[in-house]
């Protein structure tokens, strides 16, 4: 027998089903449910007469929809129903809830990792795409959609086609002002937004390796806007240093039982994938998007492309198109970009790690006049340990909105929505036409280069302030 890669490993683990010609059929570790496409999952189980199969294996916490400020209603009607909807239906079948304003709150792909709920080996799911975030720890985790939903519920299964296998490895150091979304970044815009199609990829290298726990799950969290099925890094020391005295976590002989079998998931040495990518560490910048799309970014000192430089029509075109929808022009430094608005948060982004680092760019300075902040917590223990450690008064002595744990304005889907043409450095995810709200035109950029885009007034590194 040859090698297996992570993927694998972790795939075939929990497989209960297999034929030829057929999706495998594959147990479910962990199901993270949200308001926005739950409701009608749990409405396809009352009229089936069912129940959830295993309420103790899902947990559901509110997220999307809620506003970032404690005590503001919910205004839009279909949002507060939504939300309505996952507490009754939360009752009802006896699932574990977080609702708004709950100390355990927050973003469901911070919750998961920080309670100790996600760990290596695991099949995780949640209809929502950046459930790849929970890879970071070892574990196969992708997003479903509302019918699967349903099936998890009523089954704790889901069949899946095996997908293939991919390797990105980061050779060497990134240089030290490179933050993990400036290296996911780096990666998308190499290879694309259809780079990772029908694969899952494991990072690899030594700046992969280097991260942080919450760095690695900044990476995986991106895998989508590759392309691909999910990401997945190789747990090690720094995974088991993160879980270890989590709520959820295993403790005293059942965490040494599981670190011995967590070392085992690692990939052979002779094992192929079926794609790999090497890129040179020290080839990476801080990166900010220019376009509609993840790929579409240069280095901060750059500018924005030509289309005609672009290889093929389609490629061309599609630059074309991002450059109308952004109103801006080839060759403009990104430097010389002003911002109306900056935010720092979502699942990629809004963790302590990130607000720290924004924190200690904005010390002691004060945000561009006229210029909207907001900092926007993952959860509402992210929330704690912040306000705990002072970095609250950072952000508002700077200017910041200090908000309350959501998905705020990542995207368009509650209160903080940004306006038509309002422009938006963000350390979200995703950079698509009216993301943020219609209209709206996103720069994807690092906790760092947001702090520092927030005193500039424009794309800015902290470098630039000095």
């Amino acid at each position: 027998m040859t090698g297996r890669s992570l993927a694998e490993k972790v795939w075939d683990e929990p497989v209960i089903h297999r034929q030829d010609g057929e999706p495998d059929l594959l147990y479910v570790d962990l199901h993270l449910v949200h308001e926005v496409t739950s409701p009608q999952a749990f409405e396809g189980l009352r009229l089936a007469g069912r129940a959830v199969r295993r309420p103790d294996l899902t947990l559901a916490t509110a997220d999307h929809n809620i506003p970032t400020v404690l005590g503001r209603p919910i205004a839009d009607q279909v949002a507060a129903r939504q939300i309505d909807a996952l507490t009754r239906n939360c009752a009802e079948f006896g699932i574990r809830l977080y609702p708004m304003g709950d100390a355990r709150q927050g973003i469901v792909h911070v919750i998961g990792p920080q309670l100790g709920l996600s760990q290596p080996g695991m099949v995780i799911v949640c209809g929502d795409s950046h459930t790849s975030t929970h890879g970071a720890l070892g574990a196969i985790a992708f997003g479903i959609g509302t019918s699967d939903v349903e099936h998890v519920l009523a089954t704790q299964t889901i069949p899946r086609a095996r997908p293939k296998t991919m390797a990105v490895t980061i050779d060497g150091a990134a240089p030290a002002d490179v933050s993990a979304k400036d290296i996911i970044l780096g990666i998308i815009a190499r290879i694309g937004t259809g780079g990772g199609t029908g694969h899952i990829i494991e990072y690899r290298g030594h700046a992969i390796r280097s991260l942080s726990m919450e760095g690695r799950m900044t990476v995986c969290n991106m895998s989508i806007e590759a392309g691909a099925r999910a990401g997945m890094i190789a747990p090690d020391d720094t995974t088991f240093a993160y879980l270890e005295g989590r709520p959820y976590a295993p403790s005293g002989a059942d965490r040494e039982r599981a670190i011995d079998h967590w070392r085992g998931l690692a990939t052979d040495p002779d094992a192929a994938f079926d794609r790999e990518v090497r890129i040179d560490g020290a080839q990476l910048r801080p990166y900010v998007t220019w376009g509609t799309n993840p790929a579409q970014a240069v280095a901060i000192d750059g500018r924005v492309p030509d289309p005609d430089a672009f290889d093929g029509p389609a490629a061309q075109e599609s630059a074309r198109r991002a450059l109308t929808y952004m109103d801006l022009r080839a060759g403009t430094a990104m430097r010389d970009i002003a911002v109306d608005s900056v935010f720092l948060g979502s699942c990629t982004n809004g963790r302590i790690e990130d607000l720290r680092a924004a924190a200690s760019v904005l010390r002691g300075r004060r945000v561009r006049a006229g210029l909207r902040a907001l900092a926007v917590p993952g959860s509402m223990a992210v929330k704690a340990q912040a306000e705990a450690e002072g970095l609250d008064r950072v952000f508002t002595d700077a200017g910041f909105e200090w908000r309350s744990a959501g998905c705020s304005m990542c995207l368009g889907m509650n209160d903080d929505v940004a306006a038509p043409g309002e422009r938006v450095a963000s350390t979200s995810n995703r950079n698509f036409e009216g993301r943020q709200g219609p209209g709206a035109r996103t720069h994807l950029v690092s906790p760092a280069v947001a702090a520092a885009t927030a005193i500039a007034g424009h794309l800015a590194s902290p470098a630039d302030l000095s």
